[in-house]
């Protein structure tokens, strides 16, 4: 793992250096949206909702949306004025009884490893914690905000899990109406619920869908079931596209001079586009107005024939006059 934040945790006089890592990873299943028919993936374009037009980076800016629908635009100067922190210590509040924090006001988990130097208060902060059966309310600076979190003991390592703003946890807008409920009726769901009684063990449960999908996968691949296009991979793909722009190109220019084209290169400029096939519609017509340029070449030559014919005709006419 790699380290992603270091600092502090600072309790009374007490400071333990530490590094950050994060204890979690998601391995859900994620999809592209590709065209079917070839594979290639489905790009998303950044346009103005008012003028349609596509917008640059450049020109994108923080919006804040009021109820009302208006929007209020912030500049860099706004950002900038906004209260941040760039502070690497995680300063304990208060220690507080491990029931009291509702688990739904946790976040994400790191992973607390203790410098060289702070080895030793980092234990005594851990075996505290376990003795005390509490938590650590501190409050920590990730990412150039202050935020919320605890520290409690998991496995002999003290995670930091940060926690949700109150007004961020929602309050249910609905009721339930359950109506009586028997004595008997109770007994049956305790005796269900002591049937069903057992310890935790997170490896007792898997991702069946995640690992139904790799099989799915595996066997498309293993059947030759395999769109390869230039997309397809991670590196290079503009610059296959830049390549097919610039084989398109010379192949045109080619045609146009009426020079043949190799068959590759016109393999290469079809790629099923309506551009290509315009510009294929185009180049029979090249082709064949190269071919009647030898005509001109004939016709020029005829023309002299012409001229001889004039000059007999003028020699003829000489000798009648001689004659006369």
């Amino acid at each position: 793992m790699r380290a992603i934040w270091k600092g502090a945790v600072s309790f009374g006089l007490v400071s333990v250096p530490v590094k950050l890592y994060s204890a979690t990873e998601s391995h859900d299943v994620s999809f592209r949206q590709v065209h079917e028919s070839d594979g290639g993936r489905i790009k998303y374009q950044r346009v103005c909702s008012i003028d349609g037009e596509e917008v640059p980076y450049s020109e994108i800016a923080k919006g804040y949306e009021t109820e009302d629908g208006e929007m209020v635009i912030l500049t860099d100067d706004d950002m900038a004025s906004m209260p941040s922190t760039s502070s690497r210590e995680i300063a304990v509040e208060k220690f507080v009884p491990s029931d009291q924090i509702d688990p739904m006001l946790f976040e994400k988990s790191y992973y607390l490893e203790p410098e060289k130097s702070g080895a030793k208060p980092y234990a005594l902060l851990r075996q505290a914690l376990l003795d005390a059966d509490r938590m650590a309310v501190v409050t920590v600076a990730l990412r150039q905000r202050t935020s919320v979190a605890v520290l409690r003991v998991r496995d002999d390592v003290i995670v930091l899990q940060t926690m949700m703003w109150p007004d961020e946890i929602r309050t249910p807008d609905f009721s339930i109406e359950t109506g009586e409920v028997k004595d008997s009726e109770v007994k049956m769901a305790t005796m269900l619920v002591e049937t069903l009684a057992g310890d935790f063990d997170s490896s007792d449960y898997e991702d069946d869908y995640a690992d139904a999908v790799k099989e799915v996968v595996k066997a498309k691949i293993e059947g030759g079931e395999i769109k390869r296009t230039p997309t397809s991979t991670k590196t290079g793909g503009e610059v296959v596209d830049l390549l097919a722009a610039l084989q398109r190109s010379v192949a045109a220019a080619k045609t146009a001079r009426g020079e043949s084209v190799p068959a590759a290169a016109e393999s290469d400029d079809s790629d099923g586009s309506d551009e290509d096939d315009g510009e294929a519609d185009q180049k029979p017509a090249r082709k064949s107005a190269a071919k009647k340029a030898p005509a001109k070449k004939v016709a020029a030559k005829k023309a002299p024939a012409k001229k001889a014919a004039v000059k007999k005709t003028a020699t003829k006419k000489t000798a009648a006059k001689k004659a006369s």
